[in-house]
């Protein structure tokens, strides 16, 4: 079981503040910590429902307001808003979203309920906001300690921040998915080949395939498999 507190407010590095939903574990802490990453459709049901479940599992979770400084508190359910979110996506500025990720970790650390440890989980654009958060996210010099991504269509763009990643990092990719051809989750394979603590996981599954609330995408199997990995993962990294 978990409690959703609401709304954490995040200080940005240039002085805005942005919200992040936050679930805290049942019971007394402190706790591990999660941040956790949109997919396009915003901080919606499905990102606060994953919350709650990274919660019931033992971690103090927050999941940012990625689209922020574009159109605060942006919401879209399922596959209709699919159009929208890309163009939130199309409007996303990478340097400034990655500051703010890097504000997120920071603010999780400093929680009262947490117990200084944390790590992130991504799924689809946050899944390659996840990488991104493993590659540079420092605040007081402190990265991550554990990264999971979840289909991260631009992973293999991004190629070149992989020599950066200090911390032990999993990737799930579906191999049906038709925005992410196989060749280019070879790529981000064998980017990272290598890498201690590296796990890379494959599904017979499509995009999206963890996201309930999108029916056309959701794969039950595929998402039970890689959540129960998800968590084996974080158990073995950051404790809960």
């Amino acid at each position: 079981m978990s409690i959703g507190n609401g709304y954490e407010t995040v200080t940005a590095f240039d002085g805005g503040t942005f919200e992040a939903y936050c679930a805290v574990p049942e019971g007394s802490g402190p706790w591990p910590g999660l941040v956790l990453f949109q997919e396009i459709f915003g901080v919606n049901d499905n990102m606060r429902g994953l919350a709650e479940k990274a919660a019931a599992a033992g971690y103090l979770a927050l999941v940012p307001d990625m689209f922020w400084r574009i159109e605060p508190r942006f919401e879209r359910k399922d596959e209709s808003g699919l159009a929208d979110g890309m163009t939130k996506v199309g409007q996303f500025d990478w340097e400034r979203g990655g500051a703010d990720i890097a504000s997120t970790l920071g603010h999780l650390r400093g929680m009262p309920e947490s117990n200084g440890r944390a790590g992130g989980v991504g799924f689809c654009f946050g899944g390659v906001l996840a990488y991104l958060f493993a590659a540079t996210s420092r605040p007081d010099g402190q990265g991550p300690d554990a990264v999971v991504s979840y289909y991260g269509s631009g992973v293999h763009g991004l190629l070149e921040l992989a020599g950066r990643i200090e911390c032990p990092i999993m990737f799930h990719y579906g191999t049906l998915d038709p925005f992410i051809p196989v060749d280019q989750i070879d790529q981000v394979e064998a980017a990272m080949k290598g890498h201690p603590g590296l796990e890379f996981h494959r599904y017979d599954a499509g995009h999206a395939f963890s996201n309930w609330d999108a029916p056309s995408m959701y794969d039950q199997p595929a998402a039970d498999e890689a959540w129960a990995r998800t968590l084996d993962f974080f158990s073995r990294h950051l404790g809960a």
